[in-house]
Parts: C-alpha cells; structure tokens; sequence
C-alpha cells in the first residue's frame, strides 16, 4: 500500500455509445445499444439512458430490445472507438510516463512518476484529476470520465466505479479499509457468481464480512490463490505496480464488459467476431500476420496470453477465429472473464492463399455478437455505419432492409439532420472510412 493516493484509474462512460451520441446529434440524450442487432446478438455497451431500462452490457439483443425497444441499435464503428482512445492514451501518457491501458476506454495511471506533480497530497491530486478529466472532454469532443484515485489499483478502481458518469472520487489514505466495509464482496476483482453464492451460503455479504474470516477458512472455501487473494483485498492490500505495456506491430482487437462473462460459447462467438475485425483491418492495408494471440483479463485482473504461430501469413477471417477459440480452449476461464482480445502481430505484405483449403464462408461460424451481411453485388448497410452521398454528404445508416436503406444525414459537427431512403444499390450511395494512416495498424 502506497502513503499517497497517488494511483489513477480513468473508465470512459459508456464509451462506444457515448462516441455514436458525440458523432450523431440526433441520438443525444436518448437511449443507444452498440452491438449485435440480430437475433443472436449481444450488447457490447448501453448508453446511460439506455441502463436506466435495465439494459447492459453482454445482455442478449433480443432482451434489450424487450426491455427498452425505443432504443438506437447500432453494429459500431471500431475506427471511431480506436481514434477517441488514441487521443485519450495519449493525454494519459503525457501526464505520466507510467500508464497500464486495460482496454480501449479504461487505463490505470501512476501518478507518482507525473511530471507535473511533486506534492501527492490530496488537494493537489484531485486538482490534477479534475484537470485530466476537463481535458479528455475537450480533446474527444465531449466524451465523459469517471476517474478515481487511491493508493492502490483495486482502491482507485473502486473509487472511478462510485460517481458514475462523469465522477472524480479520490481515497484519503487510511480511509481505504472504512470505505469497503459496508460494500457487497462482489466489489472485489475475483468475486463473480459463483464466488459470491459460495460465500452467501456461509454467511459472508459484505466486504466486513469477508475481512473477519480467516486466511484458512478463505483458502478452505475457494482455492489457495483465490483465497489469498480475497482475503488481502477485502483489507485493501493491494501492491500491483502500474505496468505499461510495451506496443508491439501488430493489429488487434479487444472488448471489456461490465458483467464478467462465464459462457464459454458466448466467449468464443465474440472472439470470432474481433477475428473478423482484425482481418477486416489486415486486408485494408494489404497485410497479413503469422502469429495469432488472444488477450484474456479473468475476473480477479489477471491478464493471460496465448498465441499460436503459422508457417506462412493470413488475412483470414476464419484461421484467425479457429486459432483463437482454440487458444481459449486452453485456459480455465470459469471464474469469469472481463476482457477479451485477438491480435494478429508477425505482419507481412503477402499471404498464402488458402493456406487450409478453406473459404471465409464455409469456416467462419455464424456470430451472436454481430450480423453479418454477406452480399456479392452491392455492400451490407449497417445500422450505425459511415455512409456519404454525393449530393447530401455524409450521414449514417438509420436503417436498411427489403432493398431500401434509409440515411440521416449529420455528423458530430452539424445539427440534427434530414433523414432519406434510397434503393440500397443507388450509385450515389456509399460507405465512409477515414483516411487510412501509416500508424493505424500499431496494436
């Protein structure tokens, strides 16, 4: 444990939907869905006024749309995901040269090593956070942070999950122990589910009272590590570092989710999904990559890695996916999982063509997390996605189907604007990406 508050964790509210409200007018201050729209699909993030219908992350789409079917369902636009956390990692990393990113929208950040701050004190910490967070805001256009400081990871993440949204709490030290007490155990990293109903059945609910059983009954209970584990944090003893990790040439894509997940399908159908992603990326800039690796952040934040490596290199959606549900065939994933991620990194600018003597389409396997529109002639008009006329300009895809799509033309700089539909073959019509960069494919 530290003697200053001197650890930050910054959690971007309701990131994906937050950026499809920043960069579509008309969807401001009214519920959105980010994920799959289909039938199988799973919400990947809910905006606040989305939650207040009780819909949430890793739910069903068919249940958030039960729960709140005025909503905005939207497939998501990683370019614009990947863009805003750009900018936000690179405001945290001006701060300080010590940041631990955890996904897209949530970084830890040590403050003792900031180049700004000599005095760690609690009045001046705070006065850096507030500062930290008005800059996130004017940089990403308005995007929102919960940020908390404490003096250690597990304190300061609890403290950025206490003011949501747009919340600064920091954690007088000597006060970290007072704070937990009355909270349930399943604030503790590592206490899902099924740790939670194994503790409730001996009587332990609260924070307080996980911190009065002893390190042999914890032990006895859930496993020697867990164990262990529970019983240092319910008196907040915490000493992880801050660990930055190191960018590789890689391209890669990951999702973190508000309730951990324990479906071992559910797992797999989103890494095919990411899979599908990172190939999408890889063939944009006419790359491929030998070596597939999957990230995995389990319930109590320990982070795995695996990776597999091909003679020759691929842009294949499928190899891709196989190898990475077979690289989580491995792992023991059962207490819970809070972060997902593929990576394809060992990149080239050629690929062996069928190097399995498969098809995208015939090894690929349908996906819950998202809808896949597989069309020859003409493109798939997502809910949500980048479109420009060439009379109208840009705008977005309110919706399409029985071979009409319907556009809202605006962007995060104009007002609300007009809506229109045309034959989802009209020549005028097209799908919008930014310009592509050299640096886009860093992992």
């Amino acid at each position: 444990m530290r003697d200053h508050a001197s650890v930050l964790h910054l959690d971007l509210d309701a990131f994906f939907a937050a950026v499809e409200q920043r960069d579509k007018p008309s969807l401001r201050g009214k519920p959105v869905v980010v994920g799959g729209v289909g039938g199988r699909g799973v919400v990947a993030t809910a905006s606040y006024e989305a939650r207040k219908y009780g819909v949430r992350s890793a739910m069903s789409t068919r249940e958030a749309r039960s729960r709140c079917p005025h909503a905005a369902f939207l497939t998501g636009r990683f370019h614009a995901y990947r863009d805003a956390s750009a900018i936000v990692m690179a405001l945290l990393r001006e701060a300080s040269p010590l940041v631990e990113p955890l996904s897209l929208d949530e970084a830890f950040v040590d403050l003792a090593a900031a180049r700004a701050l000599d005095d760690l004190e609690v009045p001046t910490v705070t006065a850096f956070a507030e500062e930290l967070r008005a800059k996130v805001a004017e940089a990403t256009g308005g995007l929102t942070a919960s940020v908390g400081v404490g003096s250690s990871k597990f304190i300061a993440k609890v403290a950025s999950d206490l003011d949501k949204p747009d919340g600064l709490v920091v954690v007088v030290p000597g006060t970290e122990t007072e704070l937990l007490r009355p909270m349930h155990v399943t604030v503790i990293p590592g206490v899902g589910p099924a740790t939670a109903e194994r503790l409730r059945r001996v009587g332990i609910h609260t924070v307080a009272d996980l911190e009065s059983v002893s390190l042999d009954e914890l032990v006895r209970l859930v496993g020697k590590a867990h164990g262990a584990s529970l019983y240092a944090l319910a008196r907040a003893d915490d000493d992880r570092p801050v660990e930055p990790e190191r960018e590789t040439k890689s391209v890669s894509s990951e999702g973190t989710y508000d309730t951990d997940l324990t479906d071992r399908s559910l797992m797999e159908h989103l890494l095919t999904r990411q899979a599908g992603d990172v190939a999408t990326r890889l063939r944009r800039h006419g790359l491929s990559g030998r070596t597939v690796t999957i990230k995995v952040r389990l319930h109590d934040f320990t982070t795995l890695s695996r990776s597999t490596t091909l003679p020759s290199p691929t842009d294949s959606a499928a190899t891709v996916a196989r190898l990475a549900r077979g690289l989580l065939a491995d792992l023991d994933t059962s207490g819970g999982v809070r972060l997902l991620g593929v990576g394809v990194s060992g990149l080239a600018d050629w690929i062996q063509e069928d190097l399995f003597g498969e098809t995208e389409d015939e090894a690929e396997p349908e996906s819950p997390a998202v809808e896949v529109t597989r069309a020859r002639d003409r493109p798939g008009w997502s809910p949500g996605m980048d479109v420009v006329h060439d009379e109208l300009g840009r705008g977005w895809v309110w919706g399409s189907g029985r071979g009409v799509v319907t556009v809202r033309f605006e962007t995060a700089e104009t007002p609300a604007g007009p809506v229109r539909s045309y034959a989802d073959d009209d020549p005028q019509l097209h799908p919008w990406r930014p310009a592509v960069t050299d640096a886009e494919p860093q992992g």
